[in-house]
């Protein structure tokens, strides 16, 4: 891994490009009118781009980026603003003052949704276990402007951790949170966006077992929630009472402790 600067790089793009560096304990290197393709095929890595108004992580020899976007999060927020349901937070059970364990941030779309829902005072904290996803998502957490206060307080309210999921879970007090959630990799494939495809090229797949299951409910106050495919068998293999959804190609489940 490196940083380099935007195309049309600025004192400050450089400056940024250098703390991150730092912040990262990689090497900083010069853009100096390069392609992205050509730079990280003479480095050899993949790269950070800082922007004027975002972090893109390439990863070699692909032409997409990924980069923080509050993605669903958006037309969620929007959804609640008026009233109407949202499947997660129905799966949850999530209501003001409540706290979130989100064990597979992802894009973070459901932890932005829970943390409006929440409020100031709850609290949601993500894991993310690997770390350039984690920084990037940390940084677009504290700077995306959506245009909707209470989304971006939402926002600026998410701890973020980069760790490994079971790891963190196993150093966690009994019922330190309502809720934990679940979010893995598919087993089904399901056609994606543009931003959860670039996010899988860079994505840790830890899979569910037994022993995280059990330490989720151990952790959680009042709820265990999982989100899969229509056609996963871990619904019913861990216990999960699935909330089916015509027409989804996905569910939410939930073991109620």
């Amino acid at each position: 891994m490196f940083i380099t600067t935007a195309g049309r790089t600025t004192q400050t793009m450089i400056e940024i490009a250098k703390k991150t560096a730092l912040d990262l304990q990689v090497p900083y290197v010069p853009r100096e009118k390069r392609s992205v393709a050509a730079i990280t095929s003479e480095q050899d890595s993949d790269c950070f781009v800082i922007g004027k108004d975002r972090i893109e992580l390439y990863k070699k020899n692909e032409p997409q980026p990924f980069f923080f976007h509050p993605n669903s999060a958006m037309f969620r927020v929007k959804r609640l603003q008026r009233g109407e349901r949202d499947p997660f937070i129905d799966a949850a059970s999530l209501k003001e003052g409540m706290s979130l364990l989100d064990c597979t941030l992802g894009l973070a779309s459901d932890a932005i949704t829970a943390s409006y829902v929440v409020g100031e005072k709850g609290k949601v904290t993500g894991i993310e276990g690997q770390r350039y996803l984690s920084y990037i998502i940390e940084n677009g957490l504290k700077t995306w402007g959506s245009g909707i206060d209470k989304m971006d307080a939402a926002m600026r309210r998410i701890s973020v951790r980069n760790a490994e999921a079971f790891t963190y879970l196993k150093e966690l007090q009994d019922e330190s949170y309502n809720c934990v959630y679940l979010d893995p990799m598919f087993e089904e494939s399901i056609l994606e966006s543009d931003g959860i495809k670039s996010l899988g090229h860079f994505a840790l797949r830890e899979e569910i077992t037994s022993a995280a299951i059990e330490e989720a409910l151990r952790i959680a106050k009042n709820r265990v929630i999982l989100k899969d495919h229509f056609k996963s068998k871990r619904f019913k293999r861990f216990g999960f009472k699935v909330l089916v959804r015509k027409s989804a190609k996905f569910h939410f489940g939930y073991i109620e402790k």
